[in-house]
């Protein structure tokens, strides 16, 4: 008889594990405390007619109202009386694996599978208050439109328009070169105790480069901050995306080609109940009972009374802010680590969406937009090119042709109206943000979004009036961010309970970033938990490590060796390169863009590089997309790309040199950590374990002399 395993949550994490656990022949049951399924992945029915803007209230009514016509059982292609909302828009980045192994084998009604419902994109426009934006290209060139996009951006960086001076570049360049450089151990160590903004000296330069590259980058992951975010996470997440940009690897990144409920959780949901998963809406955990070592029940709310639920294993995919309160003296007795959970639970921001429905279909670019001098930290997509299948006349009353999906991350910096957002009324958010968009769009005599075109807006219904303090907001789904020396906090999926485990984005994780992609692989390994300790012999759910470009394998060995030893990482070759073209530079008189010999190509190149430039006239636009090479070509390419697959010649002796530095002539494997520090591929290992990526909790200093 299968083993009943209870998973309290059915967000991306209670979902993912249910679906390895019902593959494998276990009994699931999963207690999800919405109306709808997915959690922080969610896509929202909008009921206009409700005057459904997210506020509690309206928004409950209309949900029900959406429960009562078997709303999620609408298939594609048929009229809704609802418009599509979100909790926020949904990115796939390149370095993706997890999620998107379980979304290749989920089906897609008869259409293949979810995912097949991924959609390329290109590029990033970096948007700026009154002046033309940066449109930056988000994978490696596959035509020449991309090619041109990519030309464009080198011809911002010489043009007169440039606000960023080469020795910044060159500093930033240098900084990410010792991230790649340095082994994993320096990293889990040094850098997860060290700021992002300290890390690249953001401090002691421009405004420019404070502003693009230290605050840019964090930006475009979720909700951290560059003054508080660790380096070893904004770290490892900038290579994996700049990797994606550099080698025509078939990855790239992507997003959902409709409404995520329509297009991924719904299809999901339907699959793992016709394997025989038990999904219980509007059952929300209330408690959980551990007895003599083990968890015997768990208590529900369900339409009003408590329930109690029972099973052989229990896992929680909960997020940290609601299993912290639930983590009781019992089962912190038997796992300590359990109770650090509550100050983990403290290291969470905002980052919510609002949509804005448009009369006319709006393109701001083939990717995302970061509005760079947003004082509410705005991202958004511009969503109708994304959805081609998607009919916006069967939504609603048909009056939609565009829509703009925004993520607000910053909540606590006055805004244009001098309000933070916290602050602000719903319809106040939604003027304000409007506003900014506004300003950092309609610029150099362009009117892109104009008050008239926009019929309708949504905020997520997560926002609501902060119960001690009316006049303010509160957020009852934040998102954990990854501060600087908290992966000291956070627990591994299999706990010391022997039937409790975790599944959330919280968890120790190769991913280390509160994404779909931790939770899903946060699941896996609390699957695997089970399978070790129940005695399964059914197979271990595949877990991939992050990518390491392969042709640094020598660099990040040699740099192991210095971590042993007690040495900082070795800075010289990065300062003589650095001196090498301050030379140059001194001698030509170039400093930065349009000075020295690049001034006479600075007005064409300024010219060239703005947005809405010939390149992005209509006509030109598609001719240069139309040629292009093969995609066969591309995965050819990526093949013989050094660091991608090809063993790289020499990789072996330096490791066994830096090695024998160290004083051990044993095989790589029989380090600690090595196969990591090396980038071998875990692509073919599974984590019998459960347990977490490995974190340093002390090195042994073999070599005593300083430098």
């Amino acid at each position: 008889m299968a083993k009943k395993v209870v998973i309290l949550g059915g967000g991306v994490a209670g979902m993912s594990a249910a679906h390895e656990l019902i593959e494998r022949g276990f009994e699931v049951e999963v207690h999800e405390r919405q109306l709808i399924a997915g959690g922080k992945a969610r896509s929202i029915p909008v009921m206009k007619s409700e005057d459904d803007r997210g506020s509690k209230a309206k928004h409950i009514k209309a949900l029900q109202q959406w429960v009562d016509m078997d709303g999620a059982d609408f298939p594609p292609g048929v009229k809704r009386p609802w418009l599509p909302g979100e909790h926020g828009f949904r990115f796939f980045p390149n370095f993706y694996r997890h999620i998107t192994d379980t979304m290749a084998r989920t089906p897609y009604y008869d259409k293949g599978t979810c995912y097949d419902n991924l959609m390329p994109t290109t590029q990033v426009l970096v948007s700026q208050f009154d002046k033309p934006g940066i449109i930056v290209p988000e994978r490696f060139p596959r035509s020449l439109k991309e090619f041109a996009d990519a030309l464009k951006t080198f011809a911002y960086t010489i043009s007169p328009r440039d606000q960023i001076g080469f020795e910044d570049v060159e500093h930033f360049l240098s900084c990410m070169w010792r991230i790649a450089t340095s082994c994993k151990e320096r990293r889990d160590d040094e850098y997860e105790r060290t700021g992002w903004w300290d890390f690249i000296g953001a401090e002691e330069r421009s405004e420019a480069y404070q502003k693009f590259l230290a605050i840019g980058l964090t930006r475009s992951l979720v909700a951290a901050k560059a003054n508080t975010a660790s380096t070893k996470t904004v770290g490892d997440i900038a290579i994996q995306l700049q990797m994606g940009i550099a080698t025509p690897e078939p990855h790239c990144n992507r997003l959902l080609n409709g409404p995520t409920n329509l297009v991924w959780i719904q299809p999901w949901l339907n699959y793992l109940e016709s394997k025989g998963v038990v999904y219980k809406f509007d059952s929300k955990v209330t408690g959980i009972e551990c007895q003599d070592g083990r968890i015997v029940s768990a208590t529900v709310e369900r339409d009003g009374r408590q329930e109690t639920v029972t099973g052989d294993w229990f896992i929680s995919a909960l997020p940290i802010e609601r299993i912290a309160p639930l983590v009781t003296p019992a089962m912190t007795a038997i796992d300590p680590a359990l109770a650090k959970l509550k100050l983990l639970a403290e290291n969470v921001q905002w980052m919510n969406g609002i949509q804005y429905y448009l009369t006319k279909e709006v393109e701001l670019t083939h990717g995302h937009v970061i509005f760079i001098d947003s004082p509410w930290a705005l991202t958004a997509v511009s969503q109708k090119q994304f959805w081609p299948d998607i009919n916006f006349e069967n939504w609603a009353e048909g009056k939609t042709k565009g829509l703009l999906s925004i993520d607000i991350s910053e909540w606590d910096k006055p805004g244009l109206n001098g309000k933070t957002a916290r602050n602000c009324t719903r319809q106040e958010i939604a003027d304000e943000v409007w506003a900014q968009l506004k300003r950092s769009l309609n610029v150099d005599g362009e009117t892109v979004l104009r008050d008239e075109d926009m019929h309708y807006w949504f905020l997520d219904p997560d926002i609501v009036a902060d119960p001690e303090h009316p006049s303010r907001m509160t957020n009852v789904e934040p998102l954990l961010v990854n501060r600087i020396n908290t992966w000291r906090l956070r627990p591994n999926a299999a706990t010391l309970i022997q039937n409790f485990f975790l599944a959330s984005d919280y968890v120790r994780t190769y991913t280390d970033l509160a994404t779909m992609e931790g939770a899903n692989e946060a699941a896996r390994r609390a699957v695997n938990g089970i399978l070790r300790r129940s005695g399964s012999d059914a197979e271990r759910c595949k877990i991939w490590d992050l990518h390491e470009p392969d042709i640094l394998r020598p660099l990040r060995a040699y740099d192991y060796a210095r971590y042993q030893a007690g040495l900082p990482w070795d800075e010289r070759f990065s300062e003589a390169v650095q001196a090498s073209l301050r030379s140059a530079q001194d001698t030509t008189g170039t400093t930065g863009g349009g000075e020295g010999p690049l001034a006479a190509v600075g007005p064409a190149a300024n010219e060239y590089s703005k947005p809405g430039g010939v390149v992005e006239e209509p006509a030109v636009a598609d001719a240069l997309r139309m040629v292009c090479p093969p995609e066969a070509l591309y995965d050819l390419m990526a093949s013989y790309v050094p660091g991608v697959d090809v063993p790289i010649p020499g990789a072996e002796q330096a490791e066994t040199a830096a090695l024998d530095v160290v004083g051990n002539s044993a095989e790589p494997s029989s380090l600690p950590g090595i196969n990591r520090v090396m980038g071998t591929s875990l692509n073919s290992k599974s984590n019998p374990g459960g347990g977490a990526a490995g974190g340093t909790s002390g090195r042994k200093v073999i070599i005593t002399q300083k430098g």
